[in-house]
């Protein structure tokens, strides 16, 4: 393994901004892997360490393939990790959607040109990427349908779900987007959680990069080989929303199998302790989304549901 500073801010009033990579193997660009890139992705970033420890263990073992390289980079926004911030500290905005960047633009626009320069010619490129809306998620790989995604690929990681993205106009301007327009193999995986540890989903995460890189010949590895993965189109979540604001009681889980008219959450109004509303599901499916805080605000999509596939 090599430790490398692959971007550096000279900071005025405080330590330098850098953003460091771990180099295993050598020779081709074969997969590079991102993790945290906001503030409070912990779990995003503690996925990258349990992987930089076992790809030390295959390559003191000599299981990474010769001329194979692969780049694993836990964080790429330590100044917004260190203040706990999601967003840049200074003018809240927001890296990953920045890319591929300007060199001569504003400090995020800057990170992100000098991040993408040295991982846009990788052949397969992996974020552990989080939710714009706190909450949970069932594990999986979600690819940027932008004509030149594979959805064949996307299995192998084994993963119980891979859900084709249809961007918007804003999503043009992240890493997993541009990734792909550059003719990188790009997918974003989603683990349970972003700002608390989730080890047994962060195993899993694990366990999907090794499997992955085992198909595509880049280590020599045997695992767990993980699920047949079901395609989902994003468009096709169901979303179940709230009619009232007011502390959020949870009931269901993120990967839970539920029925019609279950009974997910309630919402309690925070003066009286009266129940406003009690959520219930649509639909016969699985919880792909739970939000996972206190409060949640009037007509917010508290949960996603992917159907059933007789119902679908």
């Amino acid at each position: 393994m090599k430790e490398e500073i692959l971007y550096e801010i000279k900071g005025l009033y405080r330590d330098d901004f850098r953003v460091k990579g771990y180099r295993f193997g050598g020779g081709k660009n074969s997969v590079c892997i991102m993790g945290s890139m906001r503030g409070n992705e912990f779990q995003q970033i503690y996925v990258c360490s349990q992987l930089i420890q076992k790809l030390k263990q295959l390559e003191e073992k000599g299981k990474i393939v010769d001329g194979e390289g692969i780049l694993v980079i836990p964080c790429g926004n330590p100044y917004s990790v260190n203040v706990k911030k999601r967003f840049w500290t200074i003018d809240n905005t927001d890296i990953n959607r920045m890319y591929p960047g300007y060199s001569l633009g504003e400090t995020t626009q800057r990170i992100a040109a000098g991040i993408f320069e040295q991982i846009k010619d990788y052949r397969y490129g992996i974020q552990f990427a989080s939710f714009y809306m706190p909450g949970n998620f069932v594990p999986q790989v979600r690819v940027m349908k932008t004509g030149m995604e594979n959805i064949e690929l996307a299995k192998q990681f084994g993963l119980p779900y891979v859900v084709l993205h249809h961007p918007r106009s804003f999503d043009t301007t992240t890493l997993n987007y541009n990734w792909q327009i550059w003719e990188t193999d790009a997918f974003s995986i989603y683990t349970t959680s972003t700002s608390a540890v989730d080890k047994e989903s962060a195993k899993q995460a694990v366990d999907a990069v090794l499997n992955f890189l085992s198909k595509q010949g880049i280590i020599q590895h045997r695992g767990y080989e993980g699920f047949i993965s079901r395609v989902v189109e994003s468009h096709d979540f169901v979303n179940v929303r709230t009619a009232f604001a007011g502390f959020f009681e949870k009931i269901a889980e993120a990967g839970e199998r539920v029925d019609k008219g279950q009974i997910l959450a309630k919402i309690v109004d925070p003066y009286t302790g009266d129940v406003r509303q009690e959520i219930v599901s649509p639909i016969e499916g699985i919880i792909a989304f739970a939000h996972n805080e206190s409060m949640a605000y009037q007509n917010t999509a508290v949960y996603k549901l992917i159907a059933e596939e007789n119902e679908a």
